[in-house]
């Protein structure tokens, strides 16, 4: 719902402790097949912070192939404010010599915190917020830097994953909105969200890409064109469940397959799915196969499709992967929710 592109901005914004570096360190993780270059630039974060990050790419990824450049909470403010740009100048090396780099800035919004606090000591005027003037300046002259290059001039890529942090679910103040004009896109994540359990908590509302589907493989983008606006529908008619009132069977409808959307989206960290297993999913819920499973019992149809895809991943065409996914559903459903048996 959320395309990404190569070269790209995308900054991802919401409270604290809300999964801002989860999902960021979930990308780094997700590249362990790939050849991608990542680079994570840690700016007045904690050490124990750091070390979490650094644990879970060695554990789950491809550390040979990523660089954390480190300005701690402890350190000299003049070494945070560099700590983007130096992390940037290593990334765009890599972009020049014709590689695909992703780079992870977190987070921003202290590193505009440290370069006001060096302004007010060099007696720069300040402006709002008492930041300084070319506080936006900064900023885009560093993300500006994420681009794809084109074939004769080497090919590279550089893709920014800025990180900023929101104070009370507040979007529009002042750091958080210099860096949405910049970016490409933002996603969104919910503080409410988080607290019921909805993990990752992007607002899929408020989350937006503005590159489109161009940069999605062609089998995700098939099988998701309309998967914002059913999840879309469901949250809307979700509201008015919650106080109790009668729905008819086209709504009730509605609402259990939006709760196989959620089911679906939701995504244990440092288990990034590889794309076989996303297209699959993305087709059970198309062609709604996953509707009579009850909702207790989606953790073991999805435990049990990798094992499943790689025996048994169709090699023909679709009918046959329907009536193949609802055979692994049945198999996971008690006997009084079976449902028939479609026809290929």
């Amino acid at each position: 719902m959320i395309p990404l592109g190569r070269g790209q901005r995308e900054l991802i914004i919401g409270d604290r402790g809300t999964g801002k570096t989860a999902i960021a360190t979930d990308a780094i993780i997700n590249q362990r097949s790939s050849d991608v270059i990542c680079v994570y630039a840690a700016i007045g974060q904690k050490s124990s912070s750091v070390v979490q990050v650094i644990e879970a790419v060695r554990r789950y990824g491809a550390p040979e192939r990523c660089l954390f450049v480190v300005g701690e909470a402890d350190a000299a403010p003049g070494l945070q404010w560099l700590t983007p740009y130096a992390a940037c100048t290593m990334a765009e090396y890599f972009m020049a010599k014709g590689r695909d780099v992703l780079l992870v800035l977190d987070e921003l919004t202290k590193h505009a915190a440290v370069y006001r606090q060096i302004s007010l000591l060099l007696r720069r005027p300040p402006g709002r917020e008492a930041y300084p003037g070319d506080i936006f300046y900064i900023h885009s002259r560093l993300l500006e830097r994420a681009a794809k290059l084109a074939p004769e001039r080497g090919g590279g890529s550089l893709t920014a994953l800025p990180i900023a942090e929101t104070q009370a679910s507040n979007i529009s103040a002042y750091i958080p909105t210099n860096l949405i004009s910049i970016t490409d896109g933002q996603i969104y994540l919910d503080p409410r969200l988080f607290y019921e359990d909805q993990k990752p908590a992007v607002n899929v509302g408020s989350s937006v890409s503005r590159v489109g589907g161009k940069t999605q493989a062609p089998v995700l983008k098939s099988l998701s064109e309309s998967l914002r606006l059913e999840y879309a529908q469901f949250l809307e008619l979700e509201v008015f469940t919650r106080f109790g009132t009668m729905v008819d069977e086209r709504t009730r409808k509605v609402i259990e397959h939006g709760r196989r959307i959620r089911s679906v989206l939701g995504q244990p960290q440092f288990a990034p799915l590889p794309l076989g297993e996303q297209a699959a999913l993305l087709c059970a819920l198309n062609d709604r196969v996953l509707d009579g499973v009850p909702l207790d019992r989606m953790g073991a149809f999805r435990a049990a499709l990798p094992l499943w895809l790689g025996e048994n991943f169709p090699d023909d065409f679709r009918a046959r992967l329907k009536v193949s996914l609802a055979a692994l559903a049945r198999s996971v459903m008690p006997p009084e929710h079976a449902p028939a048996v479609p026809q290929p």
